[in-house]
Protein backbone atom coordinates (compact mmCIF):
# COMPACT_ATOMS: atom_id res chain seq x y z
CA UNK A 1 0.00 0.00 0.00
CA UNK A 2 2.70 2.33 0.69
CA UNK A 3 4.36 1.39 -2.34
CA UNK A 4 1.77 2.03 -4.18
CA UNK A 5 1.22 5.41 -2.81
CA UNK A 6 4.65 6.46 -3.11
CA UNK A 7 4.33 6.10 -7.30
CA UNK A 8 1.14 7.98 -7.41
CA UNK A 9 3.48 10.86 -6.12
CA UNK A 10 6.00 10.33 -8.44
CA UNK A 11 3.65 10.27 -11.45
CA UNK A 12 2.16 13.82 -10.08
CA UNK A 13 5.40 15.84 -9.75
CA UNK A 14 5.54 18.67 -11.53
CA UNK A 15 7.72 18.70 -14.70
CA UNK A 16 11.20 20.74 -14.53
CA UNK A 17 10.57 24.57 -15.67
CA UNK A 18 12.50 25.56 -19.01
CA UNK A 19 15.70 27.61 -18.91
CA UNK A 20 14.61 31.25 -18.96
CA UNK A 21 15.02 33.54 -21.83
CA UNK A 22 17.00 36.13 -21.97
CA UNK A 23 18.19 38.76 -24.28
CA UNK A 24 22.07 38.64 -25.24
CA UNK A 25 25.06 41.06 -26.96
CA UNK A 26 27.24 39.39 -28.63
CA UNK A 27 30.71 41.14 -28.59
CA UNK A 28 33.44 41.65 -32.00
CA UNK A 29 36.42 43.36 -32.37
CA UNK A 30 36.73 46.56 -33.39
CA UNK A 31 38.46 50.17 -34.16
CA UNK A 32 36.27 52.53 -31.78
CA UNK A 33 36.94 56.18 -31.99
CA UNK A 34 37.40 58.06 -28.57
CA UNK A 35 35.61 61.12 -28.04
CA UNK A 36 35.78 64.05 -26.15
CA UNK A 37 33.24 67.16 -25.25
CA UNK A 38 33.95 70.06 -24.16
CA UNK A 39 31.40 73.25 -22.72
CA UNK A 40 31.95 76.10 -25.14
CA UNK A 41 30.59 79.45 -26.19
CA UNK A 42 30.05 81.25 -29.18
CA UNK A 43 31.39 85.07 -30.56
CA UNK A 44 30.98 86.34 -33.83
CA UNK A 45 33.88 86.08 -35.74
CA UNK A 46 34.15 89.97 -35.04
CA UNK A 47 32.07 91.64 -32.27
CA UNK A 48 32.90 95.32 -32.30
CA UNK A 49 31.99 97.86 -29.75
CA UNK A 50 30.04 101.39 -30.57
CA UNK A 51 31.26 103.83 -28.78
CA UNK A 52 30.73 107.70 -28.42
CA UNK A 53 34.08 109.01 -28.95
CA UNK A 54 32.51 112.33 -27.30
CA UNK A 55 30.63 113.79 -24.75
CA UNK A 56 26.85 115.03 -26.13
CA UNK A 57 23.26 114.17 -26.28
CA UNK A 58 21.97 111.71 -28.57
CA UNK A 59 19.89 113.10 -31.24
CA UNK A 60 19.13 110.97 -34.14
CA UNK A 61 19.31 106.30 -34.75
CA UNK A 62 19.64 105.61 -38.22
CA UNK A 63 19.20 102.10 -38.18
CA UNK A 64 16.90 99.22 -36.78
CA UNK A 65 17.80 96.96 -33.47
CA UNK A 66 18.71 93.36 -34.38
CA UNK A 67 18.94 94.23 -38.06
CA UNK A 68 21.82 93.53 -40.46
CA UNK A 69 23.90 96.95 -41.16
CA UNK A 70 26.68 97.69 -43.70
CA UNK A 71 29.99 98.56 -43.60
CA UNK A 72 29.83 102.59 -43.32
CA UNK A 73 26.25 103.05 -42.70
CA UNK A 74 25.45 106.42 -40.25
CA UNK A 75 23.95 104.70 -36.86
CA UNK A 76 23.64 107.87 -34.64
CA UNK A 77 24.29 111.23 -34.40
CA UNK A 78 25.00 113.11 -31.67
CA UNK A 79 24.66 116.84 -31.13
CA UNK A 80 27.12 118.55 -32.86
CA UNK A 81 26.60 122.39 -32.09
CA UNK A 82 29.41 122.97 -29.54
CA UNK A 83 32.03 121.06 -32.08
CA UNK A 84 30.62 123.19 -35.29
CA UNK A 85 31.18 126.55 -32.70
CA UNK A 86 34.75 124.94 -31.77
CA UNK A 87 35.52 124.91 -35.75
CA UNK A 88 34.49 128.10 -36.45
CA UNK A 89 36.67 129.13 -33.68
CA UNK A 90 39.72 127.51 -35.04
CA UNK A 91 38.55 128.20 -38.80
CA UNK A 92 38.99 131.76 -37.38
CA UNK A 93 42.05 131.56 -35.87
CA UNK A 94 43.78 130.14 -38.86
CA UNK A 95 42.73 133.19 -40.95
CA UNK A 96 44.29 135.44 -38.39
CA UNK A 97 47.28 133.24 -38.70
CA UNK A 98 47.77 133.65 -42.07
CA UNK A 99 47.04 137.27 -42.18
CA UNK A 100 50.50 138.05 -39.73
CA UNK A 101 51.92 135.29 -42.55
CA UNK A 102 50.92 137.36 -45.20
CA UNK A 103 52.24 140.33 -43.47
CA UNK A 104 55.54 139.11 -42.32
CA UNK A 105 56.13 137.92 -45.44
CA UNK A 106 55.19 141.21 -47.02
CA UNK A 107 58.04 143.02 -44.63
CA UNK A 108 60.44 140.36 -45.09
CA UNK A 109 60.23 140.76 -49.25
CA UNK A 110 60.90 143.92 -48.12
CA UNK A 111 63.73 144.15 -45.96
CA UNK A 112 65.80 141.48 -47.83
CA UNK A 113 66.84 143.29 -50.80
CA UNK A 114 67.79 146.53 -48.63
CA UNK A 115 70.19 144.72 -46.19
CA UNK A 116 72.02 143.40 -49.52
CA UNK A 117 72.27 147.13 -50.29
CA UNK A 118 73.35 147.66 -46.43
CA UNK A 119 70.54 149.99 -46.39
CA UNK A 120 68.65 148.52 -43.11
CA UNK A 121 70.93 146.85 -40.55
CA UNK A 122 71.58 143.08 -39.84
CA UNK A 123 69.37 142.74 -37.11
CA UNK A 124 66.26 144.53 -38.51
CA UNK A 125 66.83 141.05 -41.54
CA UNK A 126 66.88 138.96 -38.52
CA UNK A 127 63.81 140.37 -36.83
CA UNK A 128 61.71 140.13 -40.39
CA UNK A 129 63.07 136.18 -40.54
CA UNK A 130 62.17 135.74 -37.20
CA UNK A 131 58.67 136.82 -37.68
CA UNK A 132 57.78 135.66 -40.89
CA UNK A 133 59.19 132.12 -39.24
CA UNK A 134 57.09 132.45 -36.29
CA UNK A 135 54.04 133.60 -38.27
CA UNK A 136 54.79 130.44 -40.74
CA UNK A 137 54.50 128.21 -37.18
CA UNK A 138 51.45 129.92 -36.41
CA UNK A 139 49.45 128.88 -39.21
CA UNK A 140 50.61 125.17 -39.11
CA UNK A 141 49.60 125.19 -34.95
CA UNK A 142 46.11 126.99 -36.34
CA UNK A 143 45.40 124.38 -39.03
CA UNK A 144 46.51 121.32 -36.63
CA UNK A 145 44.22 122.98 -34.01
CA UNK A 146 41.48 122.79 -36.95
CA UNK A 147 41.95 119.31 -37.75
CA UNK A 148 41.34 118.21 -34.75
CA UNK A 149 38.38 120.39 -34.08
CA UNK A 150 37.21 118.55 -37.81
CA UNK A 151 38.03 115.20 -35.68
CA UNK A 152 35.69 115.54 -32.96
CA UNK A 153 33.01 117.23 -34.68
CA UNK A 154 32.97 113.58 -36.83
CA UNK A 155 32.89 111.96 -33.56
CA UNK A 156 29.12 113.23 -33.74
CA UNK A 157 28.47 110.97 -36.33
CA UNK A 158 28.66 107.31 -35.56
CA UNK A 159 29.21 104.96 -38.55
CA UNK A 160 29.21 101.00 -38.61
CA UNK A 161 32.83 99.88 -38.67
CA UNK A 162 31.80 96.86 -40.06
CA UNK A 163 29.37 94.80 -41.92
CA UNK A 164 27.13 92.42 -39.65
CA UNK A 165 24.22 92.14 -37.26
CA UNK A 166 23.91 95.36 -34.78
CA UNK A 167 21.95 94.60 -31.41
CA UNK A 168 20.00 96.70 -28.79
CA UNK A 169 21.08 99.93 -28.34
CA UNK A 170 22.31 101.64 -25.04
CA UNK A 171 21.06 104.55 -25.51
CA UNK A 172 18.33 106.25 -26.69
CA UNK A 173 17.69 109.68 -28.18
CA UNK A 174 17.70 112.30 -25.87
CA UNK A 175 20.25 110.56 -23.36
CA UNK A 176 23.38 112.52 -22.58
CA UNK A 177 26.25 109.96 -23.70
CA UNK A 178 29.75 109.34 -23.89
CA UNK A 179 30.78 109.88 -20.30
CA UNK A 180 30.37 107.53 -17.27
CA UNK A 181 27.97 106.35 -15.82
CA UNK A 182 25.92 107.37 -19.01
CA UNK A 183 26.37 105.12 -21.80
CA UNK A 184 30.14 105.29 -23.69
CA UNK A 185 29.54 101.75 -25.74
CA UNK A 186 26.35 102.03 -27.21
CA UNK A 187 25.72 98.85 -29.14
CA UNK A 188 28.10 95.73 -30.97
CA UNK A 189 28.10 95.24 -34.20
CA UNK A 190 29.22 91.22 -34.93
CA UNK A 191 29.78 90.30 -37.93
CA UNK A 192 28.42 86.45 -38.03
CA UNK A 193 29.18 84.53 -41.40
CA UNK A 194 31.83 82.79 -39.31
CA UNK A 195 31.61 82.21 -36.06
CA UNK A 196 34.52 81.52 -33.22
CA UNK A 197 33.55 78.77 -30.23
CA UNK A 198 35.74 79.66 -27.00
CA UNK A 199 36.54 76.44 -25.21
CA UNK A 200 39.19 74.98 -22.03
CA UNK A 201 41.07 72.31 -22.32
CA UNK A 202 42.31 70.84 -18.88
CA UNK A 203 46.43 69.42 -19.16
CA UNK A 204 45.31 65.98 -19.43
CA UNK A 205 43.08 66.90 -22.14
CA UNK A 206 45.27 69.12 -23.70
CA UNK A 207 48.11 66.69 -24.05
CA UNK A 208 45.81 63.75 -25.58
CA UNK A 209 44.60 66.33 -28.17
CA UNK A 210 48.10 68.01 -28.65
CA UNK A 211 49.79 64.17 -29.43
CA UNK A 212 47.23 63.13 -31.81
CA UNK A 213 46.96 66.93 -33.93
CA UNK A 214 50.25 68.69 -33.68
CA UNK A 215 52.48 66.86 -32.38
CA UNK A 216 54.33 66.25 -35.86
CA UNK A 217 58.13 64.51 -35.02
CA UNK A 218 60.48 63.61 -37.64
CA UNK A 219 59.16 59.84 -37.34
CA UNK A 220 55.50 60.83 -37.93
CA UNK A 221 54.39 60.94 -41.69
CA UNK A 222 53.02 64.50 -42.26
CA UNK A 223 49.91 63.22 -44.62
CA UNK A 224 49.01 60.28 -42.02
CA UNK A 225 48.58 63.04 -39.19
CA UNK A 226 45.05 63.64 -39.05
CA UNK A 227 43.50 66.91 -39.42
CA UNK A 228 41.22 68.17 -36.17
CA UNK A 229 37.73 67.84 -37.36
CA UNK A 230 35.38 69.68 -34.44
CA UNK A 231 31.40 69.26 -34.36
CA UNK A 232 29.34 71.40 -32.73
CA UNK A 233 26.24 70.13 -30.18
CA UNK A 234 23.33 72.81 -29.75
CA UNK A 235 21.77 72.80 -26.38
CA UNK A 236 18.53 71.11 -27.49
CA UNK A 237 20.82 68.46 -28.54
CA UNK A 238 20.88 68.61 -32.01
CA UNK A 239 24.39 68.37 -33.96
CA UNK A 240 25.16 71.61 -36.23
CA UNK A 241 25.52 70.30 -39.57
CA UNK A 242 28.78 72.31 -40.32
CA UNK A 243 32.45 71.14 -39.04
CA UNK A 244 34.70 73.51 -37.47
CA UNK A 245 38.18 73.64 -37.19
CA UNK A 246 40.53 75.12 -34.04
CA UNK A 247 42.23 78.27 -35.13
CA UNK A 248 44.01 79.26 -31.91
CA UNK A 249 45.58 77.62 -29.09
CA UNK A 250 46.49 80.48 -26.15
CA UNK A 251 50.11 80.97 -25.40
CA UNK A 252 49.70 78.54 -21.72
CA UNK A 253 48.05 76.77 -18.94
CA UNK A 254 46.00 79.23 -16.79
CA UNK A 255 47.74 78.72 -13.52
CA UNK A 256 44.28 79.71 -11.18
CA UNK A 257 42.28 77.09 -13.59
CA UNK A 258 45.15 74.86 -14.59
CA UNK A 259 43.39 75.03 -17.98
CA UNK A 260 44.03 76.03 -21.82
CA UNK A 261 41.96 78.21 -24.07
CA UNK A 262 41.49 76.67 -27.65
CA UNK A 263 39.17 79.03 -30.18
CA UNK A 264 37.57 77.03 -33.25
CA UNK A 265 35.55 78.82 -36.74
CA UNK A 266 32.23 77.51 -37.71
CA UNK A 267 30.93 78.38 -41.16
CA UNK A 268 27.30 80.10 -40.12
CA UNK A 269 25.91 80.32 -43.74
CA UNK A 270 22.08 80.20 -42.57
CA UNK A 271 22.89 82.64 -39.78
CA UNK A 272 21.81 80.26 -36.89
CA UNK A 273 24.56 80.73 -34.86
CA UNK A 274 24.47 83.81 -32.25
CA UNK A 275 26.70 85.26 -30.15
CA UNK A 276 26.42 84.56 -26.62
CA UNK A 277 24.94 80.65 -27.32
CA UNK A 278 26.54 77.85 -25.45
CA UNK A 279 27.27 74.56 -27.36
CA UNK A 280 29.33 71.43 -26.84
CA UNK A 281 32.27 71.05 -28.86
CA UNK A 282 32.98 67.18 -29.84
CA UNK A 283 36.03 65.71 -31.40
CA UNK A 284 38.00 62.81 -31.88
CA UNK A 285 41.14 62.21 -29.64
CA UNK A 286 41.88 58.26 -29.85
CA UNK A 287 41.57 55.09 -31.62
CA UNK A 288 40.63 52.15 -29.62
CA UNK A 289 42.53 49.50 -31.38
CA UNK A 290 40.27 46.31 -31.59
CA UNK A 291 38.16 47.66 -29.05
CA UNK A 292 34.86 45.87 -27.28
CA UNK A 293 31.98 47.61 -26.86
CA UNK A 294 28.89 46.68 -24.73
CA UNK A 295 25.58 48.59 -24.63
CA UNK A 296 25.40 50.38 -20.94
CA UNK A 297 22.82 48.50 -19.78
CA UNK A 298 24.69 45.21 -19.61
CA UNK A 299 27.03 46.61 -17.22
CA UNK A 300 26.47 46.95 -13.44
CA UNK A 301 28.24 48.86 -10.79
CA UNK A 302 28.65 48.11 -6.76
CA UNK A 303 31.17 50.44 -4.84
CA UNK A 304 32.86 51.11 -7.57
CA UNK A 305 33.57 47.49 -9.45
CA UNK A 306 31.74 46.53 -12.71
CA UNK A 307 30.44 43.21 -13.98
CA UNK A 308 28.86 42.28 -16.41
CA UNK A 309 27.11 38.70 -16.84
CA UNK A 310 28.49 36.36 -19.52
CA UNK A 311 26.86 33.15 -21.55
CA UNK A 312 29.03 30.27 -22.49
CA UNK A 313 28.65 27.52 -24.90
CA UNK A 314 26.94 25.45 -22.80
CA UNK A 315 24.38 27.88 -22.19
CA UNK A 316 25.67 29.00 -18.22
CA UNK A 317 26.09 32.06 -16.46
CA UNK A 318 29.15 33.33 -15.45
CA UNK A 319 28.98 36.48 -13.48
CA UNK A 320 32.28 38.77 -14.30
CA UNK A 321 34.49 41.96 -13.26
CA UNK A 322 35.57 44.36 -16.04
CA UNK A 323 37.41 47.36 -16.87
CA UNK A 324 35.32 49.77 -17.97
CA UNK A 325 36.70 52.32 -20.69
CA UNK A 326 34.71 56.18 -21.22
CA UNK A 327 31.16 55.74 -22.71
CA UNK A 328 30.81 55.64 -26.41
CA UNK A 329 27.51 57.01 -27.07
CA UNK A 330 24.51 54.26 -25.38
CA UNK A 331 27.72 52.02 -25.54
CA UNK A 332 30.88 51.22 -23.11
CA UNK A 333 34.14 50.62 -24.24
CA UNK A 334 35.51 47.49 -22.06
CA UNK A 335 39.13 47.63 -21.61
CA UNK A 336 39.69 44.27 -19.70
CA UNK A 337 37.69 41.13 -18.83
CA UNK A 338 36.29 40.71 -22.41
CA UNK A 339 37.10 38.98 -25.16
CA UNK A 340 35.30 39.25 -29.11
CA UNK A 341 32.69 36.79 -29.68
CA UNK A 342 31.22 36.28 -26.09
CA UNK A 343 27.71 36.61 -25.38
CA UNK A 344 26.86 39.05 -22.86
CA UNK A 345 23.28 39.52 -20.99
CA UNK A 346 21.57 42.20 -22.22
CA UNK A 347 17.70 42.02 -20.66
CA UNK A 348 16.63 39.77 -18.32
CA UNK A 349 19.14 40.67 -15.44
CA UNK A 350 16.79 39.74 -12.84
CA UNK A 351 16.05 36.26 -14.07
CA UNK A 352 19.62 35.33 -13.39
CA UNK A 353 22.57 34.50 -11.07
CA UNK A 354 25.83 33.29 -11.65
CA UNK A 355 26.19 29.50 -12.68
CA UNK A 356 22.39 29.58 -13.74
CA UNK A 357 21.29 28.04 -16.85
CA UNK A 358 19.24 30.06 -19.74
CA UNK A 359 18.15 30.09 -22.89
CA UNK A 360 20.00 33.35 -24.63
CA UNK A 361 18.81 35.04 -27.60
CA UNK A 362 20.58 37.09 -29.72
CA UNK A 363 19.74 40.48 -30.24
CA UNK A 364 21.03 43.73 -32.00
CA UNK A 365 21.79 46.67 -30.74
CA UNK A 366 21.99 49.97 -32.00
CA UNK A 367 24.34 52.92 -31.77
CA UNK A 368 22.31 56.13 -30.77
CA UNK A 369 24.59 59.08 -31.84
CA UNK A 370 24.10 62.71 -30.11
CA UNK A 371 21.39 63.38 -32.72
CA UNK A 372 19.45 60.55 -32.07
CA UNK A 373 20.46 58.53 -35.56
Amino acid sequence: MLTLLACQKKQEAPPEAPPPEVQVFETEAQDVPIFQEFVGQIYGAEDIAIRARVEGFLEEMHFDEGSEVEKGTLLYVLESQPFEADVAAKMSQVAEAKTVLAKTTSDLNRIRPLARKRAVSQSDLDGAVAAYEASKASVEAAEANLRAANIQLSYTKIHAPITGLIGKTQAKEGDFVGRSPNPVILNVVSNIDTVRVDFFLTESQFLAIARRYLVKGDDVDQEETPEAELELILADGSVYPHKGKPDFVDRGIDPTTGAILVQASFPNPDKLLRPGLFARIRTQVDVAKDGILVPQRCVTELQGLFRVFVVDDQNKVEERQVTMGPTIDNFWLVKDGLKPGEKVVYEGLQKIGDGATVNPVVTDVKQITPNGQ
